[in-house]
Formats: structure tokens, C-alpha cells, sequence
């Protein structure tokens, strides 16, 4: 394993300290340095290392107070902090265990020590974030669930209202699915669903896109910062790359196909709309596509 894909913040006031772990460290991780509190936090924040060493005895602002602020910020709560101290006792251990340091290392400085302490987080760091991709992502299709999607909805639909941008939200459900399951197997209809992934990284180009299944054999897709005009565009292509799509069915040795009707709502939110209207006024118009023949675009 490539260590060099992660990084290891040191935050000490001793220079002395940070070149020594720097040494250590330097051939198998990417280090950052910060040699106060203030400045640490801010980098913890806008780096967001993989592991952070933290010196208790600091003159302007302490370990214990640097950590403090760091497990009260979403956005640096869950980076690991390994106190690093010359202070030996139970106490001060229990301290910084209760404030949420998953480690100690003690000065002065065992490499070996030093590298397995950090190693043993970043297993623990490799496996949590594991568990934390498989809780947000649909096991068949690889693509985010419906969890993982509505808390990206609610992102962007306060993004969308802040700065007062239309948000596109596609509806999208694979036509007569049952009748395909029927014909060709329910295995083969798992490798249906998952080719509606491909398809969707076809057609979805920008990074600020977002599909996920959303239950069964529908899915849903959202283009933020997106009009009528260009949302209407891109469901029609990703109508017409699922109707082209051809999925082997190797048991009946022949050629499958499938289609998708899409109903495709774009608003641009305010105090008078709300996200359940939202999603609702997409699934209404999905319905339409289907009641009106199916393989087709509403909006």
C-alpha cells in the first residue's frame, strides 16, 4: 500500500518536535506542519489530513483546548488525534481520552513506536471509511442510495435558494421491469439495473451531478445550477443512451434491451416551495411519462 495517499498534520510549538516526526514519517506520508494551536485548526480544516499528531504543552492554546474545537467542527470531528506529550500518568491520559484522542505517543520519540501508532489509525480510519461507503451506496448498482442522495438534495437545495439558481430533479423508472424479469430472469435483471449505472456515467458529465437508486427498478438524478432548457437536453440524451444500450443475457444467448420514462421538474427554490413538493411534483410527472406511452421525457 501507497502510505503517500495520506496525510499526517503535526501541531507542536517545538521545532525540535515537528522535524523530528517529520523524519520519521516523511518517506511514507505526506506531513503538514503548524506550530500553534490557531494555525493547526485552520489546517485540520482546510486539508483535512488523515491523521493528526497533537502536542498537549503548548504556550497560547493547549492540546486539550486545540482538540476541543476540532471534535466540535463537522468538518474535522472524525480526523483521529494522537496526543503526542512528555507528561506520564493516568490522568493526563484519561483527560485526553475524554476529549476524544483515539491515541498517545510519548516523548521522547520511539520511531517505531511513532509508526505503528499512526499505522494502526490509519487502518482503523481505511475500515471505518469502508463501512461509512457501503451505508451510502446501493450494493447491485455501485450508485448512491436514496440516503446518500437526499442528504446531497438538501445541500444543494439550500445552495440553490441561497444564491438563486434553478435545481433540476429527474424521476426515472425502467419501463414494464416486471415483464423484463418475467422473460429473462431476475439475475438478468440485477445486470439491467446495473447497466443503468454506465448509462448514467455516460450522460452525467459534471462532477456536481448526482444519480442514485432510489428503490426497486427507479432511480433519480440531479443536475444543480441546471434550466429547463439544459435539463431537458440531458434527460433526453440519457433517455436515448438507455433505449441504446444493448445488455447481453447470456442464458438466452440474444441481445436485451430496456427503456426509461423520465419526468424531470426544475425549480428554483424560495420560502414558498419546499424539498417534499419537490420530489413529488418529479414522481407525479414520471407517471405522466409512463401513462402516456412510456420511453419519454415529461417536464
Amino acid at each position: 500500500m501507497d502510505h503517500k495517499e495520506y496525510t499526517v498534520l503535526i501541531i507542536d510549538d517545538q521545532e525540535t518536535s515537528i522535524t523530528a516526526l517529520s523524519r520519521i514519517l516523511e518517506t511514507q506520508y505526506t506531513i503538514r506542519k503548524a506550530n500553534n494551536g490557531i494555525d493547526g485548526i485552520g489546517m485540520a480544516e482546510a486539508f483535512q489530513p488523515d491523521v493528526i499528531l497533537l502536542d498537549i504543552m503548548m504556550i497560547d492554546m493547549d492540546g486539550y483546548a486545540v482538540i476541543t474545537q476540532l471534535k466540535k467542527n463537522t468538518a474535522t470531528k472524525d480526523i483521529p488525534v494522537i496526543f503526542i506529550t512528555a507528561l506520564y500518568g493516568d490522568e493526563n491520559e484519561e483527560k485526553g481520552l475524554a476529549l476524544g484522542a483515539a491515541d498517545y505517543i510519548i516523548k521522547p520519540f520511539s520511531p517505531a513506536i511513532v509508526k505503528l501508532r499512526i499505522r494502526n489509525q490509519i487502518k482503523m480510519l481505511d475500515q471505518f471509511r469502508e463501512i461509512q461507503h457501503l451505508s451510502m451506496h446501493d450494493q447491485l448498482t455501485r450508485l448512491p442510495n436514496r440516503r446518500n442522495f437526499e442528504n446531497r438534495l438538501c445541500l444543494e437545495w439550500r445552495r440553490s435558494h441561497r444564491e438563486g439558481t434553478p435545481l433540476s430533479l429527474m424521476m426515472i423508472d425502467i419501463d414494464r421491469f416486471k415483464n423484463y424479469n418475467d422473460t429473462y430472469g431476475h439475475q438478468q435483471g440485477d445486470v439491467a439495473l446495473q447497466t443503468m449505472k454506465d448509462i448514467f456515467d455516460k450522460t452525467l458529465k459534471r462532477p456536481t451531478d448526482m444519480a442514485a437508486r432510489w428503490g426497486g427498478e427507479e432511480f433519480i438524478a440531479l443536475l444543480p445550477n441546471t434550466d429547463l432548457e439544459g435539463s431537458s437536453k440531458i434527460a433526453e440524451e440519457l433517455r436515448g443512451n438507455t433505449e441504446a444500450s444493448e445488455i447481453m443475457c447470456p442464458m438466452k444467448n440474444t441481445v436485451t434491451r430496456i427503456t426509461v420514462s423520465i419526468g424531470l421538474c426544475v425549480w428554483t427554490p424560495d420560502k414558498d416551495y419546499n424539498l417534499d413538493e419537490f420530489i413529488s411534483q418529479a414522481d407525479t410527472l414520471l407517471y405522466n411519462a409512463k401513462n402516456m406511452g412510456r420511453n419519454q421525457v415529461c417536464f
